[in-house]
């Protein structure tokens, strides 16, 4: 008994230090804390007039209210919260769509005692900060990356380019939710970094190929959202980090335009491949279909050609 006593006045002082840190960890969150985490993480693309998924976190209204599907954060519920399940990514894709590096475990944890006691406004009871963060740009001289184009794809694209979104599964399985996915090139490349003409993405939202994108425009992107996309791929479409994404050397492309001189499509140079199939013999003025591969420049070899 004596020893039982002699460790326990050994070790008070230690749990004497120790229980304000539990007491920390255990503590209730409200809207006041996690919102800074949204401002810096979050409302790039989750405020405004148009948020991606319907969802704002920019105000408390907003963040409780939810998405157009409903709520995201279930009060008393955490681990049934699909705010939670996305920054953890338990639910795909996972959020933030600017990362890698996603929310650290602690602003996770913070969101996750937040919705654990209640959804809480503040400890006043009135709601936190309505900030609205203004979307990136590059500053003069500054490499357009991922980080300045992600808000724009996720606000006005990712709506139907995403799973179980507006049209169901993604429009032939084409996802605008990361930047792995928007780079992608499993069944064709949308996206040739260094060559923004080859690319079906900035084909589509320039209206050269049919339909133009997004699909709920007009209004479509403005000219400034579009030449930002345009200088991200022209300069590697660069992750958030600022690393270039290689060419997918061999991948598949379908690009539909006018057929311009030269050969080109839009201005778009191309060359024919060792038996390259010419259907209909499109004139100069015809709205065309192109297949074909890349090689290690970027540059499209044609192996099909048609009037569409």
């Amino acid at each position: 008994m004596r020893a039982v006593q002699s460790l326990l006045c050994a070790f008070a002082p230690f749990l004497v230090a120790v229980s304000p840190l539990a007491a920390h960890a255990q503590a209730t969150a409200t809207y006041a804390d996690v919102a800074p985490i949204f401002k810096q993480h979050c409302v790039l693309c989750h405020s405004g007039p148009t948020p991606a998924a319907g969802l704002r976190l920019d105000t408390f209204d907003a963040a409780v209210k939810g998405s157009s599907r409903g709520s995201v954060a279930k009060a008393g519920a955490p681990a049934e919260s699909e705010l939670v399940r996305r920054l953890k990514g338990i639910s795909q894709p996972r959020m933030p769509m600017t990362g890698p590096p996603f929310l650290s475990d602690n602003d996770v944890a913070t969101i996750e005692r937040w919705i654990a006691g209640g959804l809480q406004a503040s400890g006043s009871g009135a709601a936190a900060s309505t900030a609205t963060a203004p979307p990136p740009r590059p500053k003069p001289g500054e490499r357009v990356t991922y980080l300045h184009v992600a808000p724009i794809l996720a606000t006005r694209c990712a709506k139907c380019h995403t799973d179980n979104g507006q049209m169901g599964p993604p429009p032939e399985g084409y996802r605008l939710t990361s930047h792995a996915a928007t780079v992608a090139a499993v069944d064709r490349a949308r996206v040739v970094p260094g060559n923004p003409g080859a690319s079906e993405l900035m084909r589509r939202i320039r209206g050269h190929a049919r339909p133009r994108m997004p699909l709920d425009g007009p209004p479509f992107l403005d000219r400034e959202e579009i030449d930002l996309i345009e200088a991200w791929i022209a300069q590697g479409a660069r992750d958030a980090a600022g690393v270039a994404a290689p060419v997918p050397v061999g991948a598949a492309v379908r690009l539909h335009g006018t057929l311009t001189a030269g050969p080109g499509l839009d201005g778009l140079a191309f060359q024919f491949g060792p038996g390259a199939r010419i259907d209909r013999q499109p004139a100069p003025g015809a709205y065309a279909e192109l297949r074909g591969r890349l090689d290690s420049g970027g540059r499209v070899i044609v192996e099909r050609l048609r009037e569409r």
